[in-house]
C-alpha cells in the first residue's frame, strides 16, 4: 500500500456506533484519559517552531473556554485516549494568549501541518474539519429552522418538529491530476498564490459525473488539453474548508495548450529535468509539502506514478 497522504492515515477508533450513547459519551468527557481539540475560526492550536506540535486541554477546562452555544464533539479514541473537538471561536483575538498560553498560536493548519507529527496533523484536521460543517450548518436547508447537534456532535437536527430533518456532516469530492506528456508534465498557476508557485490542476466533481469524467472535463476546461490513460492515484483528506482530494495521473493526447484565463493565471509544461533542479522561489516552487499535489508530482519524478 501506499504512504498515507498528509491528514490521511489517522490511526483513531470513531466508535460511530456509540456517538447517540450519552451515557458513554458523558464518561468519556469525565475520564482523565480525555483530551479536547480547540478550534479557533477554523485554525488550530499548536506551539509553533521547527517542530509544531499540536496542543490538547484539559475537559475540566471546557466550560471556561467554550464559547456560546457550547460545541464539544466526539472524535474518537486512540492509545487509550478519548479526543474531542471544541469550538472556541466566539473569544476575540486579542484574548486568545491568556487563555490559552503565551507560546501558543492558532494557526492555519496548512502554514504548519507538513512540519507536524503526522497523526497530531491528521487529527487537527479531522477537528477543523468536523467544526467548520457545524459553523455552516447552525439552519436546516430544508425549511431555515436553527438546528442542534445530537450524536456527539456527528447530527445536526432541525429544530422544527413537523420538518425534523437530520443533516450529516458532507465532504466535497474534488479530483487533482498530474498530467503528462512522455517526460514533461503539466502544471498551472491562479493568481491568488504565493510568487511562484505551481501546482497540478484540480477541480470540483459535478453531478451525473464519474471521477475520470471530472478528470478530462477540469483538464479540457482550465487548460484545452485532451487526456486519456486516467490512474487513480490516492486520496487526501482536505478540510480547507471541507473537500476529499481524489488523486488522478493522466497522459495528454498532445501538448497544445489553450488556458482559460478565468480559470488560470498560466499554465506550461516542464520538464522532468527542469522540475528536479532548484529554482528562485519567487520565480517557480511546487505546492506545499503537505498537499497531494506535491505528492504526485514528486512520484512521477521518482518513477512511480
Amino acid at each position: 500500500m501506499r504512504r498515507p497522504n498528509f491528514y490521511a492515515g489517522l490511526e483513531l477508533a470513531r466508535f460511530s456506533e456509540r456517538r447517540r450513547d450519552t451515557a458513554y459519551i458523558d464518561r468519556q468527557i469525565a475520564g482523565t484519559a480525555a483530551r479536547v481539540v480547540p478550534v479557533w475560526r477554523s485554525r488550530n492550536l499548536v506551539v509553533p517552531g521547527d517542530q509544531p506540535r499540536a496542543v490538547f486541554l484539559d475537559p475540566a477546562s471546557v466550560d471556561a473556554l467554550a464559547t456560546p452555544p457550547k460545541l464539544l464533539v466526539f472524535l474518537g479514541e486512540r492509545d487509550g485516549a478519548s479526543y474531542f473537538a471544541l469550538d472556541v471561536s466566539g473569544h476575540e483575538e486579542n484574548a486568545l494568549p491568556a487563555l490559552f498560553g503565551p507560546q501558543t498560536s492558532f494557526l492555519d493548519l496548512r502554514s504548519v501541518g507538513g512540519l507536524m507529527d503526522r497523526q497530531e496533523g491528521a487529527l487537527l484536521a479531522y477537528a477543523r474539519g468536523i467544526l467548520h460543517w457545524h459553523a455552516r450548518h447552525r439552519h436546516c436547508g430544508v425549511c431555515g429552522a436553527p438546528t442542534r447537534p445530537e450524536a456527539a456532535g456527528h447530527v445536526r437536527r432541525c429544530t422544527d418538529a413537523a420538518c425534523n430533518t437530520e443533516h450529516f456532516p458532507r465532504t466535497d469530492p474534488a479530483v487533482i491530476m498530474l498530467v503528462t506528456h512522455e517526460d514533461h508534465a503539466l502544471l498551472g498557476r491562479q493568481r491568488i498564490w504565493p510568487a511562484g508557485m505551481h501546482s497540478t490542476l484540480a477541480g470540483f466533481v459535478e453531478p451525473g459525473e464519474s471521477l475520470e469524467e471530472a478528470v478530462s472535463r477540469e483538464v479540457f476546461e482550465e487548460a484545452g488539453v485532451s487526456v486519456a490513460d486516467v490512474r487513480y492515484h490516492s486520496s487526501q483528506p482536505w478540510p480547507f474548508p471541507s473537500s476529499i482530494m481524489l488523486g488522478f495521473h493522466a497522459r495528454a493526447t498532445s501538448r497544445d495548450l489553450a488556458v482559460d484565463p478565468e480559470e488560470l493565471e498560466t499554465a506550461g509544461w516542464f520538464s522532468r529535468s527542469f522540475l528536479q533542479q532548484t529554482h528562485d522561489p519567487d520565480r517557480f516552487r511546487l505546492p506545499r509539502v503537505d498537499s497531494i499535489a506535491r505528492r504526485l508530482i514528486e512520484d512521477w519524478l521518482a518513477g512511480a506514478a
